[in-house]
């Protein structure tokens, strides 16, 4: 997608040679122009797979799984990553690692809202180690589901997660790659 390749080079901040910034349109801040055009990549994508329930991580992956639910007209879930009064029985429970926050959460989705008769599209706003789409992944299996697949919106592909999780069997499609964040320059990679 090279509006958001545009976007990327333009607004993104590298704080690291791991860690890019984009909290200007996508995980603070949000472009809700540039997420309707994600939402439409990734429905396209997906479209001939028979998605039921487009699934995220909350809070940063809403805003693009959200514009994919929209697209494909189906519902979205998001999983909590915090403890609600309102979700504390009958619910699917992972633990996910967050390379960004160097944290773990116990991320839970209701029993009622995913079951075997789904088939799920994972979205996230980041790739780095695969541990949320993993995570995610996990919880959709455990209610029997069919993983479609895992739309990244922006992958570090110098990091093991698209590995990972192809090697698991994971059809991962990614909008935007990115090779390096060395010397404080966005350097792009090829789509695989």
């Amino acid at each position: 997608m090279e509006r958001l390749k545009e976007k990327v080079l333009q607004e993104g901040i590298v704080l690291s040679e791991q860690v890019l910034k984009v909290d200007a349109f996508l995980n603070h801040q949000v472009d809700p122009e540039l997420m309707i055009a994600v939402g439409e990549a990734f429905a396209r994508r997906f479209e001939a797979e028979g998605v039921t329930k487009v699934l995220t991580i909350e809070s940063s992956g809403i805003a693009p799984a959200l514009m994919t639910a929209v697209r494909l007209r189906t519902p979205l879930i998001f999983a909590r990553k915090r403890k609600s009064l309102t979700l504390q029985s009958d619910i699917y429970t992972e633990k996910v690692y967050s390379f960004t926050k160097q944290e773990t959460s116990d991320i839970t989705v209701s029993k009622s809202f995913i079951g075997p008769e789904d088939t799920v599209l994972i979205v996230d706003d980041f790739l780095a180690n695969g541990e949320a789409a993993f995570g995610l992944a996990r919880i959709a299996e455990q209610a029997g589901a069919r993983v479609a697949g895992i739309g990244i919106v922006i992958e570090k592909a110098f990091q093991p997660g698209r590995r990972k999780l192809t090697e698991a069997g994971y059809r991962v499609e990614s909008l935007v790659r990115v090779a390096s964040l060395s010397n404080n320059l966005i350097t792009f990679a090829d789509n695989p």
